[in-house]
């Protein structure tokens, strides 16, 4: 079940630590976020080191669909209500900035990097185009509507970003990160102030930067009850045709379309992370309107989402002096792995950046997936079933689609022996 990406690029490899070091900064992470916040920190001639427990780009970052754009999906109007227009355009603006750093980029890197409109859609609501169309109008974005689209079914509108872009996300990782000081097979195993221990010996650092895609550490932040996981999952289609841009539904749980070299990326079936799913439903979609095209690869991914759906980027906690963190993408990993890469390198470096307050991770709490959230953890607690999950004792559900053991609560997975799979557990066995 490797992605694409994983089956058409090699990655540069790096030694794992060999005792005790110091730095200025430690990121702990080799992920997109992780491995751009080593590139400019070492542009800007920075005392820096990566530790990445596995393999650089071996986590999240080999299975998105790799779309770089500012449309998280029909979000802008969401955004304007619950911030207000100057924050939604600081919002929509780090993004573009994103999308800016990437292009400059990938002008000299080889990574199948292409200029491409992007689409939300809404399969059955006018008015919420409608309601997109006017937010983005208000914050001056060049946005435009659309009532038909080369998609297998109808649309009731879409919402057109011009100018974005699609690329191979490895091929573009190997190479910002050749030169760079990483350490990989180097899992941290405790954080202290200032401080990590690592299986190659302890980093002294005077900030230490969290890019784990869930944090790591529980006892500053709440990020356990902050953040939650989905799984969604992609199937590549053989001689499907081209959808000439990239295209997401406007409404949770909806399809998305894009292609790469002949194949066409169908995503979808979204769901928290310890509910049943799987491929069956892109299978039908792609029998039914895709018949007799091949699948040439599937595999599924893990995003990280928070509570009001804008990343939690900047320090970790009030009482965690020297620690940062870049988490809860949620389905927009690449622009937000950059925006967080861009900021961070500001903040450790002392510098200003106007998206400092957009993004703090100390905002506001009290909205209703917070609820949902401490609920979901409730219930898994007490549940009266093993194993359990080491990383707070929730109840693991079997997830037969990918023959592993999930957690409901915070998303960590472990294979049928027990191996961690995913994070925020750092321990690698399930508990029975």
């Amino acid at each position: 079940m490797d992605s694409i990406w994983t089956k058409t690029a090699g990655l540069p490899r790096f030694a794992p630590l060999k005792g005790d070091m110091s730095t200025d900064v430690l990121i702990v992470g080799g992920g997109m976020a992780g491995v751009l916040c080593a590139y400019y920190l070492d542009k800007a001639g920075a005392d820096y080191a990566l530790l990445e427990a596995g393999r650089i780009g071996g986590g999240v970052t080999k299975d998105t669909t790799a779309k770089i754009t500012s449309q998280h999906g029909l979000i802008y109007d969401t955004l304007i209500r619950e911030f207000g227009v100057p924050a939604a355009r600081l919002y929509l603006r780090a993004n573009q900035e994103a999308l800016d750093r990437f292009r400059a980029l990938c002008q000299t890197i080889d990574c199948d990097f292409e200029e491409k409109d992007s689409f939300a859609y809404s399969r059955n609501d006018r008015r919420e185009i409608e309601r997109e169309l006017a937010a983005l109008d208000r914050l001056g974005f060049p946005a435009a509507r659309e009532s038909e689209l080369p998609l297998p079914f109808p649309v009731a509108g879409a919402v057109r970003f011009p100018g974005q872009a699609q690329f191979h996300p490895l091929k573009f990782l190997g190479a910002v990160a050749k030169g760079l000081r990483i350490f990989e097979h180097t899992k941290v195993l405790e954080l202290g102030p200032h401080t990590a221990v690592s299986t190659g010996g302890t980093v002294r650092a005077e900030k230490i930067i969290i890019a784990t895609h869930f944090p790591i550490l529980n006892k500053h932040g709440g990020y356990w009850l902050k953040l939650y996981q989905q799984r969604s999952y992609v199937l590549a289609l053989e001689g499907a045709p081209d959808v000439e841009g990239m295209y997401v539904d406007g409404q949770e749980g909806g399809l998305s379309f894009r292609n790469h070299r002949g194949l066409l990326l169908l995503g979808g079936g979204s769901r928290r992370t310890g509910r049943p799913g799987g491929w069956g439903e892109l299978e039908a979609f792609a029998r039914r309107y895709y018949p007799r095209r091949k699948i040439a690869a599937r595999w599924a991914t893990q995003d990280c989402v928070s509570l009001d759906h804008v990343p939690y980027i900047g320090p970790y906690a009030k009482h965690a002096p020297g620690l940062y963190v870049a988490a809860g993408f949620n389905k927009w990993g690449m622009t937000s792995s950059m925006a967080a890469a861009a900021l961070l390198t500001d903040m450790v470096l002392g510098r200003e950046n106007e998206y400092a307050q957009i993004f703090r991770p100390s905002r506001r709490m009290l909205r209703p997936q917070l609820a949902v959230n401490g609920l979901e953890a409730l219930l898994s607690l007490l549940a009266p079933t093993a194993p359990r999950c080491p990383h707070m004792g929730c109840a693991l559900k079997y997830n037969a689609a990918e023959h592993s053991w999930d957690c409901p609560c915070h998303g960590s997975r472990f294979a049928e022996d027990g191996a961690l799979l995913d994070n925020p557990a750092t321990d690698g066995k399930k508990r029975m």
